[in-house]
C-alpha cells in the first residue's frame, strides 16, 4: 500500500514539475508579450474610452456621439491588432505614428 501511495505521489509531483516547466514556454508567444509600442497605443485607447464615458455621464456629449466615438476607437484597436498580426506581434514606429494620428483626431472630437 505504501508503494502505491509513493507512486501516486511521485506521479503527481512529476505532473507539477512538468506543468511548471511548460507554462512559461507557452506564455512566451508574441501575442502574450506586451510590446511597448502596442502598450502605448492601447493605453491611449483605454484612456479615450474612459474620457468618452465620463463626458457622456456628465452630459457633455450625447449618447449617439459616444457610440460614434467608441466605434472609431474600436476601428483603431482593430487596425492595431491587424498590424501586429502582420509583424509577429508588434507594430512598427510608422504604424504607431499612424495609429496615434487617428487617435489624435478622435481625441479632438472628445474635447476636454
Amino acid at each position: 500500500m505504501k508503494s502505491a501511495f509513493r507512486q501516486v505521489m511521485a506521479f503527481a509531483l512529476l505532473g507539477v514539475v512538468l506543468s511548471a516547466v511548460a507554462a512559461p514556454s507557452m506564455a512566451a508567444t508574441p501575442w502574450q508579450q506586451h510590446h511597448p509600442r502596442r502598450t502605448q497605443v492601447n493605453s491611449r485607447l483605454n484612456h479615450q474610452n474612459v474620457r468618452i464615458h465620463n463626458q457622456l455621464k456628465n452630459g457633455q456629449i450625447s449618447k449617439s456621439q459616444a457610440v460614434s466615438l467608441h466605434h472609431e476607437d474600436h476601428q483603431v484597436r482593430r487596425q492595431e491588432r491587424a498590424m501586429a498580426s502582420h509583424n509577429g506581434g508588434h507594430i512598427t514606429k510608422q504604424q504607431q505614428a499612424t495609429l496615434n494620428s487617428r487617435e489624435n483626431g478622435i481625441s479632438h472630437q472628445i474635447g476636454r
